[in-house]
């Protein structure tokens, strides 16, 4: 399992690429509610942290035969943009399915894209393919101490500039992102609480700590393409059962609901990934304490009118009710 330590020790070859997002008071509430903006972030999301510490990691002869990796778009755009950073190869399997503005993203980048499959199963075999073909190595989307680590520096900027903080409120894909916060919150500052967000139609976090094992799911429905890998990492599983208070779950309502607030009254682009945080909050799903709470939103990279105009199958406009918080 990855410690403090571990995660101090990203920070460096981290900075090296990704940058210090900020941490901003809701201007329109809930009270003494935060934001630490990996919106913000290069690339668009928190992702190019655990890229970065993964990809310099490595030793200079074999980063320079090139990186592989896979994910449905922001780990994609991450890792495309290291590469191109320290000058070397990168192909990228994504979904068949993937949001067209995430994959122009990542050839953006200059990264070769493949479509593998259509499901996160599909495109890490192939992934693993193609670096036994090239010899390339992979770079995962969470289930990786390295990777982790990295994401763990999230959880660092947020104690230093929100110190008496008194709960952080996370989302949950794959694990890598909540394992790393939680990890970093926790051996800090052991009574802050830390709580998970997952979709309603991507639970696999949620079902598998019930469990008290990993579950695999048999398929997704949410619009937070960011969050629907059908099965979470045995290292980020430990690590969230360790160091995760409770992960709730929100819809693709709420999530939207929250993504049209911070975009419209906070002017903070997001996408409902990085929003899930906040729906938690907005509808009152987490008993929270008393005193300032930060709410991580992971991702920008927003398709803004399928958001604003309500463009996506199967969802409803309705507004969501603000907690009393």
């Amino acid at each position: 399992m990855i410690t403090l330590r571990d995660i101090k020790a990203a920070r460096e070859r981290v900075g090296k690429i990704a940058i210090r997002t900020p941490l901003l008071p809701l201007k329109f509430g809930p009270a003494d509610t935060y934001v630490k903006c990996e919106n913000l972030q290069r690339g668009g999301a928190f992702k190019c942290r655990g890229a970065a510490n993964k990809i310099l990691s490595l030793s200079p002869k074999v980063r320079a035969r090139g990186v592989v990796a896979y994910s449905s778009g922001n780990h994609a755009q991450a890792v495309a943009l290291c590469a191109q950073q320290l000058g070397i190869p990168a192909c990228i399997v994504m979904l068949d399915q993937s949001v067209a503005h995430k994959v122009e993203g990542t050839k953006s980048y200059g990264a070769e894209v493949v479509l593998g499959g259509t499901s996160s199963e599909a495109i890490r075999k192939r992934a693993e393919e193609i670096a036994a073909e090239r010899g390339y190595t992979v770079v995962p989307p969470f289930n990786d101490e390295l990777i982790m680590a990295g994401q763990g520096t999230v959880g660092l900027e947020i104690l230093e500039d929100l110190p008496d903080v008194k709960a952080v409120v996370v989302q949950i894909g794959g694990g890598g992102l909540s394992s790393g916060v939680a990890t970093a919150i926790k051996e800090s500052k052991p009574r802050v609480k830390v709580f998970g967000v997952e979709p309603e139609g991507a639970a696999k976090m949620h079902a598998s700590l019930a469990k008290g094992e990993l579950v695999t799911l048999a398929g997704t429905d949410t619009i937070a393409d960011g969050l629907k890998p059908v099965r979470a990492g045995e290292l980020t599983f430990a690590q969230v059962r360790k160091y995760v208070d409770e992960v709730v779950l929100v819809s693709d309502e709420e999530m939207l609901e929250a993504t049209r607030r911070l975009i419209l009254k906070e002017k903070l682009v997001v996408e409902p990934s990085g929003a899930a945080s906040l729906a938690a909050i907005l509808a009152g799903k987490l008993k929270l304490p008393k005193g300032k709470v930060c709410a991580v939103l992971s991702g920008g990279n927003a398709d803004l009118a399928a958001i604003l105009e309500g463009k996506f199958a199967g969802t409803a406009t309705g507004t969501v009710q603000p907690s009393s918080r």
